[in-house]
């Protein structure tokens, strides 16, 4: 169930079909989404195109993220903070009308994504070295203020979780997930101050593009960290979406190379976010529990439009096997998970 994509070409083909289904460790694909065709009236077509550059930033003792999203109908632009150790949480975001301002990149290789106002300013450039995440937002958390300036290194042979997979006849999901990007430079939210070390602080990027029905849900985990070693783990598992039949995201990067999984199962209690996770696969690569210490809840109730995600907080425990066959044990990764449900 696994294929495995090795040529290189285009997305879409004229008619707005995929061209190829599948993953691999390295993106491929051309993004041409003005071959899309799902909808007769083709000028309403930008509005149901989504995408998204979502990074996020594990230190020691803190989570950071920042997103400039586009979802056809309108611009997303949120930044959040999580300290482990207190649970204080602060996130502020921005619902821009008809995503004006909002500039993302054709695809995951090449050019930048930028979106400024008077309020927030939110800069993502490819660097020779890998990625630059620049976050200035003086307003946020009732004037406190946050900034980031995050180089985040990405060798040329990291390799990363890339996905393209059909959501019925014209739909799709194409995604990249880069897990383990040692990061260095700075971040500052009101009076602290943190120097971020590649030796102890990674960096990811969720990047996605497709077209999903109205009506859609998933689940997605990830984790980045170090192993006591001191080679990266990473963990990117996902379900509840599209047609997994040629290939699934889940994925164990250790040390920069994906190790693919089979399908992975979630296990939780929808009622009480806070209850354990357990995540196994079928051919017994994978047994973890992520033991939550904290829910981030993002709702956003625009009549038809909706969206409600749970992301549950916690520490990964217990072990994975790679390709060659080493188990890996796994004690308090840091890491999260989510329940994700939308009308979009």
């Amino acid at each position: 169930m696994q294929n495995l994509l090795t040529q290189p070409g285009t997305l879409l083909d004229s008619r707005g079909c995929l061209n190829q289904v599948g993953w691999s460790p390295q993106p491929l694909l051309d993004c041409n989404l003005e071959n899309a065709r799902f909808y007769r009236l083709t000028p309403f077509q930008r509005f149901r195109l989504k995408r998204w550059d979502y990074y996020a930033l594990f230190t020691p003792g803190r989570f950071f993220s920042a997103t400039i999203a586009d979802l056809g109908y309108a611009g997303n632009v949120f930044v959040y903070t999580l300290d482990y150790e207190t649970g204080d949480l602060w996130e502020e975001g921005l619902v821009i009308p008809l995503a004006r301002g909002v500039s993302l990149p054709r695809n995951s290789t090449e050019g930048d994504a930028h979106f400024e106002n008077a309020r927030a300013c939110l800069d993502f450039k490819i660097t020779p070295t890998g990625r630059h995440v620049s976050v200035h937002w003086p307003g946020f958390h009732a004037g406190r203020g946050i900034q980031a300036e995050i180089d985040l290194l990405l060798k040329p042979e990291h390799e990363s979780m890339n996905i393209v997979i059909p959501i019925g006849r014209r739909r799709f999901y194409f995604n990249r997930k880069v897990n383990c990007l040692p990061a260095e430079g700075s971040l500052r939210y009101g009076s602290l101050s943190l120097a971020l070390k590649p030796t102890e602080c990674l960096g990811s990027l969720d990047w996605g593009r497709g077209v999903w029905d109205y009506r859609s849900f998933w689940n997605w985990a990830s984790a980045s960290g170090y192993l006591p070693d001191g080679r990266t783990l990473g963990l990117n598992l996902g379900c509840g979406f599209g047609d997994t039949s040629a290939a699934t995201e889940d994925a164990l990067i250790l040390d920069g190379r994906i190790h693919k999984l089979g399908a992975v199962k979630f296990e939780y209690d929808p009622s009480d976010y806070m209850k354990p996770w357990r995540f196994t696969d079928r051919e017994g690569r994978l047994d973890v529990t992520l033991t939550p210490f904290k829910v981030r809840v993002a709702r956003t109730n625009l009549g038809v439009i909706f969206s409600e995600v749970h992301q549950t907080f916690g520490r990964y425990s217990g072990f994975a096997v790679s390709d060659e066959g080493e188990r890996i044990a796994i004690r308090d990764l840091v890491g999260f998970t989510e329940e994700h449900h939308a009308r979009w």
